[in-house]
């Protein structure tokens, strides 16, 4: 198990994709700390983690806020003496066409999903430079290349793989490697809301012929975050069965 004795940080782990890549470096043996802003998801995920035989504890904390994601990693440096893994996925959307975006829109937009990834990024580099390893992993979409109504959305994420290579170039002196995941169409509560019309007419674009899962998603964070992905640093990961070939 490549993750196992590894202390891992996922944030936005209450539900979805977040939750299914706490249950797997779970499963992996790796020490899961489960952060989200709401406390219940969070709970729920530990606990299934826990039924299961693995290691996990649940903090609620917001990702954007500069004290309490200090708190947070002093907690767990206090509990473990160590931070190997922070998988940065908490994101939120809040979608319009940009002559009707408001500010609100667009400045919690920008909160969450960039400097909830810049905070918490910056928070874990001492700990992992004093051990001479580390691998964080950021979330970005497919959207970063520009998507119609999310100008907000299609904007941070374009932000978060720039912030992804200037980090490795940063840290791949000190054995901390950083990288980037871009998901497709993922089958999470999100997409199945989408009405099947619109679900069909989307799925003709994936050449793989389905939609990805939370599962596909984990797996890439796996891999990133093994010995074996030492020499991957400050790389853009697409998972999203070729759909971005044609974009």
């Amino acid at each position: 198990m490549e993750s196992k004795d590894r202390v891992a940080l996922i944030t936005g782990a209450g539900r979805g994709i977040g939750a299914v890549i706490a249950e797997r470096f779970a499963k992996e043996g790796a020490t899961v700390v489960c952060s989200d802003i709401v406390s219940d998801g969070i709970d729920e995920v530990v606990e299934n983690i826990k039924s299961n035989g693995g290691k996990a504890i649940a903090i609620k904390g917001d990702v954007a806020d500069k004290d309490q994601v200090a708190s947070l990693v002093k907690g767990i440096l206090k509990e473990y003496d160590r931070l190997d893994i922070l998988i940065n996925n908490a994101g939120i959307t809040r979608d319009a066409l940009a002559m009707r975006m408001s500010e609100d829109q667009w400045d919690s937009v920008v909160r969450v999903n960039l400097k909830g990834t810049w905070l918490p990024s910056q928070a874990v580099i001492r700990p992992m430079r004093k051990r001479k390893w580390g691998r964080i992993v950021n979330t970005s979409s497919i959207a970063a290349t520009g998507n119609v109504g999310q100008a907000n959305y299609s904007a941070t994420k374009g932000a978060v793989i720039s912030l992804t290579r200037t980090l490795a170039l940063e840290l791949a002196s000190s054995g901390i490697t950083v990288n980037c995941v871009a998901p497709g169409a993922i089958w999470t509560a999100m997409l199945e809301k989408v009405p099947e019309k619109n679900r069909e007419m989307f799925l003709e674009r994936i050449p793989a012929g389905r939609f990805g899962s939370p599962d596909d998603i984990a797996t890439t964070h796996l891999f990133l975050c093994s010995e074996g992905a030492a020499y991957i640093t400050g790389q853009l990961i697409p998972i999203d069965g070729g759909l971005s070939i044609g974009m």
